[in-house]
């Protein structure tokens, strides 16, 4: 049964359980050196013991991809197609956009927006296979027009290696863990080398992710999946639903309900047992529930978002407008009775790649904004040079920097 507790017992459930990525990266340094200096032939010796790879190759060719779509039901066609759709408008309104300034005469200022060489994105496809995390990664480097997008999976699905036909992915390469993320850090002869690498895995992807930021590109280290609910009156069934559908997705996984009514929290624990028992993934949802989950009772909507900003969840459900100009830390937020996370996983628009472990403290989720780089452009007149050429000047000399007030001067005699 979920626990139902005050809000003054949640200081463990704000601290989240911690990955253990220390003793991932002891795992995963030695794979990554292999990578690094023997390519391809560490690359096959690990994908083959890892994810059973029995090719010459991690490559994948087209025609595997293009057989896979064939085979997919015309059900799951469709809701690529509407997925795609809405997925590909809403990435185009997080576009950065060029800009042009004059803010005096003579200095003009602008920026330029240009998109990455190479993206990679990693899908997971261990206990489920995620076709729509290639949905959600591709699509937005599609818009922002990135050149070349590479995708690695580590097992075979006809789900996935269909998203890629229909994606018009060609570059897709079964390989994952650890060495798949080495290989487009440092690149092979088979792999390209990427500028970014984005997309959820497990703890030695998270781990191999930490170690390679900086020399690659990265979204963010992802943690267990998380959704929290507001809500003091609403339909039970509904918010035990949401509950469990983000239970289900692993052992670590956790879902909290802030409510002020008794009356909710004891109507939702209910259903929450009632619809584990017939939820085919319940070995999981029940350890999740159990373990990371609770349903906590606050005295009012102002402790309530108190408390999730607190918490900076990576999916955060509220029942109407209300509160939203009271929310300033969440991944995503859905609204109002029909607005589940499970749209938002699929279908809706907004990108399913967010921050867990209270990232959404500092960071919104993958964005097409991501994949592109706004360059800086400056162009003055002497005129405009010989008017900021004082301030110039006195910063340069205040930072002993003689040189750079000299370039100044040296223009304006």
């Amino acid at each position: 049964m979920i626990r139902i507790i005050p809000s003054s017992e949640i200081g463990k459930l704000l601290t989240r359980r911690a990955a253990r990525l220390d003793d991932a990266e002891v795992v995963v340094r030695p794979i990554l050196d292999a990578v690094r200096k023997r390519g391809d032939k560490a690359l096959l010796e690990y994908s083959g013991k890892f994810d059973g790879l029995t090719a010459k190759t991690v490559a994948v060719p087209q025609a595997s991809l293009d057989a896979a779509y064939k085979r997919l039901p015309a059900e799951l066609r469709k809701a690529f197609q509407t997925a795609a759709r809405n997925i590909r408008a809403y990435a185009k309104l997080q576009l950065p956009q060029s800009k042009v300034s004059t803010p005096s005469p003579g200095l003009r200022l602008s920026q330029i927006i240009r998109p990455l060489d190479c993206v990679a994105a990693y899908i997971p496809a261990g206990r489920y296979p995620l076709p729509s995390t290639l949905l959600m990664t591709a699509i937005p480097a599609q818009v922002a027009g990135v050149g070349r997008i590479v995708a690695a999976s580590p097992k075979p699905a006809d789900a996935i290696w269909g998203a890629a036909s229909f994606l018009k992915v060609s570059n897709v390469f079964q390989m994952g863990g650890a060495h798949a993320i080495a290989a487009f850090a440092f690149g092979t002869k088979t792999v390209p080398k990427a500028d970014r690498i984005v997309g959820p895995g497990n703890i030695y992807v998270a781990a191999a992710k930490k170690l390679l930021a900086g020399e690659v590109g990265i979204d963010f280290i992802a943690g267990p999946t998380e959704i929290l609910i507001i809500a003091n009156v609403g339909d039970a069934k509904a918010i035990a639903a949401d509950m469990l559908a983000q239970a289900e997705h692993d052992l670590d996984a956790s879902a909290v309900l802030l409510t002020k009514s008794r009356t909710i929290a004891a109507s939702v624990a209910r259903e929450i047992e009632k619809q584990v028992a017939t939820l085919p993934t319940a070995a999981i949802a029940r350890k999740s529930i159990d373990n990371n989950s609770a349903i906590v009772l606050v005295s009012s909507v102002d402790e309530a978002l108190e408390l999730s900003n607190r918490f900076a969840p990576e999916h955060l459900s509220i029942p109407d407008t209300s509160m939203l100009s009271g929310i300033r830390h969440a991944g995503s937020v859905f609204i109002g009775a029909y607005s589940p996370e499970a749209a938002g996983d699929y279908a809706s628009g907004p990108n399913h790649v967010l921050p867990t472990n209270g990232v959404a403290r500092v960071r919104g989720g993958l964005s097409a904004a991501d994949f592109v780089k706004v360059i800086s452009v400056q162009q003055l007149s002497k005129q405009a040079l010989a008017k900021l050429a004082p301030a110039v000047t006195a910063l340069a000399r205040a930072e002993g920097l003689e040189g750079h007030a000299r370039s100044v001067e040296a223009r304006l005699r």
